[in-house]
């Protein structure tokens, strides 16, 4: 008897000790984390780095042409005149087949405004 009320009152002091269970809680939607996207150039940044390469590459088929001379002025002489197609073409050109991008670069420089914008700039010269 004494083994009974012992393991009677042990089970009560350890009935406090067991946490409660409550109901079971309903399965929530899962959580989408969102995708994060790398931003893409503006136009006008593809645009600007566009004209860069080009520049850089006029200039140095003008500097081929002009030795000794500033040919910046040049430069911005068929940079200009040139559309943005041209400009795209140049650098993507340019910068493996300088060949292509001088004849892109006589194209241009062979329109009347071009060959105006020069010859202003080779008489201040």
């Amino acid at each position: 008897m004494r083994l009974i009320l012992s393991l009677g009152a042990v089970s009560l002091a350890l009935a406090g000790c067991v946490a409660p269970v409550s109901a079971p809680q309903q399965p929530s939607a899962p959580i989408v984390n969102p995708t994060v996207r790398p931003a893409q150039p503006s136009g006008d940044a593809l645009n600007s780095s566009t004209r860069a390469v080009a520049r850089d590459v006029v200039n140095r088929e003008m500097a081929k042409r002009l030795p000794g001379r500033n040919v910046g002025p040049y430069t911005d002489c068929v940079v200009n005149n040139a559309s943005m197609a041209e400009l795209s073409d140049i650098a993507a050109r340019g910068v493996s087949d300088s060949g292509a991008a001088a004849s892109s670069v006589a194209v241009i420089v062979q329109r009347p405004a071009a060959t105006d914008c020069i010859a202003r700039v080779a008489q201040t010269a």
